[in-house]
């Protein structure tokens, strides 16, 4: 029996998706009580209470989603991540406020209609957060931390621009 052919766990892919998890529950902390805040105490609709949350959760979890989920705190690049995870974090950000809302219109209103809105908004949120979840791991992971060769490509190509100028 050949055990070298036996594949070993990627235990690095398990800490990087729980790390990004921690980080997450972070991002959703902040985002699930500034949504409250910002709904409570500057009158916010529901859509803009969300949006408003969500930005707050990503402005104040970029350096610790780089350092810790992803171990990429000594990278070098941190304007450029800064730039990818904004991105990420845009299309996350819509996959979260139109999931909250059509779970909001579509499910939680018409199958609980007794229960008290405040329950049937925050179910909701918590359901466009999960999908929002995913949207950012698989974006982050697969773009903003990662090397893709796409902005070295940008780099070379306006360099060889300004060598035929001359």
């Amino acid at each position: 029996m050949n055990v070298s052919t036996i594949e070993e766990p990627k235990y690095k892919e398990y800490k990087d998706f729980f790390s990004f998890f921690l980080m997450a529950l972070l991002g959703a902390s902040i985002n699930f009580i500034s949504r409250i805040f910002y709904r409570q105490f500057f009158g916010f609709d529901f859509d803009t209470s969300v949006l408003c949350g969500y930005l707050t959760a990503t402005v104040l979890t970029f350096i610790p989603t780089k350092k810790y989920a992803f171990s990429a705190g000594k990278t070098g690049n941190t304007a450029r991540e800064a730039v990818k995870f904004l991105g990420i974090s845009l299309v996350a950000l819509v996959v979260q406020v139109y999931v909250a809302a059509y779970t909001l219109e579509w499910v939680a209103t018409p199958l609980f209609p007794k229960l008290d809105k405040i329950y049937r908004e925050t179910g909701s949120h918590v359901v466009g957060m999960g999908f929002s979840f995913l949207a950012n791991y698989f974006g982050h992971k697969l773009l903003t931390f990662r090397s893709t060769g796409f902005y070295d490509k940008i780099r070379s190509g306006s360099s060889k621009q300004k060598e035929s100028q001359f």
